[in-house]
Parts: C-alpha cells; sequence; structure tokens
C-alpha cells in the first residue's frame, strides 16, 4: 500500500509538472444549461480510496480547480511539490474534516435546486447583456476558507460554508452572525453577487467615499433581486422579514441620520465599517440596526433612479458608475 501510494504522488507530481497548469478539457461550460460539477465528491474519492480514475481526473480534466484549491484555497504549498498529494491527502484525513466532508455529502446529495437558480438568473443575464459568458460551475469543500471562488471563467462554490446557521461545526469557528447567512439558500445570490462584482468591480480611487460604496453594492444586489426575482431587496441581500421591515420603517430617519452626520462623503475606514460590513447588529436610531444597512440604502437609491429611468437596461445600470450623479438624479426621499 505504501508503494502504491508513493507511485500515484510521483504520478501526479510528474502530469502537473508535463502539463503546467492550463485549465483542462473538462473546465469549459457546454451548451446553455449550466450543470455543477461535483468536484468535492470527485475529491473525496480519491482521498478515501486512492482512486486511480480520480486521480487522473484531478490531475488531467480538472487540474486547474486542483490547482486553485491547492494554493489559493487551502494554501498548503503549490502542485509542483513533490509531495503535495500526501499533503492534501492528509489534510482532508483530518477527523473534523472527514466529519464536515460526510455532512456536506448528506445535506447536498444533489444541487438540482442550485442549478435550477443559477439557470434561471444566467438565461435573465444573458437577455439582459448579450454576450455574457457563463460560468464554469463546480463544488468543493474548502475547509472553511472561502464561500465562492471566481478565477477566470470558473466558479467554485465551497458547500461546507452553506450547511445551515444551526450546523454544529459552525459554533466552534464562527460567531451567530455570521453563521445566519450560511445557509442553503445563500448560494445562489451569493454566486451572482460575486460574479457580478468582479465582472463590473468597483473603480477606486483618491475620492471615493461611502456613498460610491453604499450605491456600487447596492446595484449589484439590485440587480441580483431582478434577476432572480426577489420580492424585494432585503430578500436579495439575505434580511429576515423583521430585519427589511425595520429598514422600510426607518429608511427616511436612516438617510438623515447618513447626511446629518456627514457621512455620506466619509472616506473614513471606520465609517465605511459601520455601515457597509456583516456584524451582529448596527447601533443606531436607538435600536438595532440590520448589519450591511447601508447596501440596503444604496439599493433603495439605485431603485428609486430606475423608477424614474425606466428605458435604462441592466446592462446600462451596470456600467453607470457616477454615483453622485445617479444620487442627483434620483430624488430619493425628495418628499
Amino acid at each position: 500500500m505504501k508503494l502504491r501510494i508513493s507511485l500515484l504522488v510521483i504520478l501526479i507530481s510528474m502530469l502537473f509538472a508535463s502539463c503546467g497548469i492550463s485549465t483542462g478539457k473538462g473546465t469549459e461550460q457546454k451548451g446553455e444549461e449550466i450543470s455543477v460539477l461535483r468536484y468535492d465528491k470527485l475529491l473525496n474519492e480519491y482521498v478515501r480510496s486512492n482512486s486511480f480514475s480520480a486521480m487522473q481526473k484531478l490531475t488531467m480534466d480538472y487540474r486547474q480547480l486542483t490547482k486553485i484549491l491547492i494554493e489559493d484555497v487551502l494554501a498548503i504549498g503549490t502542485v509542483k511539490d513533490d509531495t503535495i498529494f500526501q499533503r492534501l491527502q492528509k489534510f482532508y484525513s483530518d477527523t473534523t474534516l472527514v466529519r464536515l466532508v460526510s455532512d456536506v455529502e448528506a445535506k447536498f446529495p444533489n444541487l438540482d435546486e442550485v442549478e435550477k437558480g443559477l439557470n434561471k438568473g444566467f438565461r435573465k443575464l444573458k437577455k439582459e447583456v448579450p454576450g455574457t459568458k457563463v460560468p464554469f460551475v463546480y463544488s468543493q469543500i474548502s475547509a472553511f476558507n472561502e464561500s465562492i471562488i471566481l478565477v477566470d471563467t470558473l466558479l467554485g462554490i465551497s458547500l461546507d460554508k452553506y450547511m445551515g446557521e444551526d450546523y454544529p461545526l459552525y459554533k466552534r469557528f464562527y460567531y451567530d452572525y455570521q453563521c445566519r447567512s450560511m445557509h442553503p439558500e445563500r448560494i445562489v445570490p451569493d454566486c451572482f453577487v460575486f460574479y457580478l462584482l468582479d465582472r463590473y468591480g468597483m473603480s477606486y480611487h483618491e475620492g471615493t467615499c461611502l456613498i460610491d460604496l453604499m450605491m456600487h453594492s447596492g446595484k449589484i444586489n439590485y440587480v441580483v433581486q431582478h434577476l432572480l426575482g426577489y420580492d424585494n431587496i432585503g430578500d436579495a441581500i439575505g434580511y429576515s422579514d423583521e430585519e427589511n421591515a425595520w429598514c422600510k420603517k426607518n429608511e427616511k430617519a436612516i438617510w438623515e441620520h447618513i447626511c446629518s452626520n456627514d457621512h455620506l462623503h466619509a472616506r473614513d475606514p471606520m465609517i465605511i465599517r459601520y455601515y457597509m460590513k456583516p456584524a451582529p447588529a448596527v447601533e443606531m436610531l436607538g435600536g438595532q440596526a440590520p448589519a450591511s444597512v447601508g447596501i440596503w440604502i444604496g439599493a433603495q437609491i439605485v431603485s428609486s433612479y430606475m423608477k424614474k429611468h425606466k428605458d435604462m437596461k441592466l446592462k446600462d445600470l451596470l456600467e453607470f458608475t457616477d454615483y453622485h450623479e445617479m444620487l442627483n438624479q434620483s430624488d430619493y426621499l425628495a418628499s
């Protein structure tokens, strides 16, 4: 058995050394419909049984996915290291990870609902933005390192980050507020948020301030809301009904709080974090405002702008980055 493992490791290293880091013929999106590759199951097959066929697929068909996992997600070395696959196998043989892998397979026997949501969203996006390239989508287990991975035309979903907020292992590594968004229903909207942020990134400059960040993130979530058919922006962001209701009830007061404290054009990282970053809650207006309330307000401004510019397409909105002009033309809360 030891000899077999050694030969496998040597062969894997030779394959990576000779083939370089090209994507692999298996990682090209074929046809119109997305079918998520269960890379997590393939890797588990190799780790558990030293499967030669699984090893061939990891190193030939899906070598770019393997490179991303080893070098970028897990950061345990490089694919050219002679002993890298021994390390990979040892890494996933950890007791906690063995349990995690088993729990993921039980939680996600298939990804039918994820595929349905992704196909719905990308069909709409391709219609709104002609020329949109649908990524090759795969699932992995990142050992709690990443949620969504985007590299070139590849989109990876870390299923271990979507096990449900009550998943026992989360209690050992995350605060309760962090777990709230770690459930299966967030996979599809997270994929589109990350995809759109990657394609329509924020252009940072010396004058970038809170309103730019609020409206850029709000714009992305506004588009996701329309791609996936959510009833309101709170659903797209991941707010509970209570959180969304609190924001609607206090919308004008939140906006006045931002403006009266001269935060609209703030560049102080602490102020930006206050409005934009995930947190247990935000002390505001004598109550507990939902985390990332700045994104919610930003999306409301974008929505107000779009109601006044009914001929604007989502493609044009995604490419529009003069957020100060957009704010001026939105007449947000003008009444």
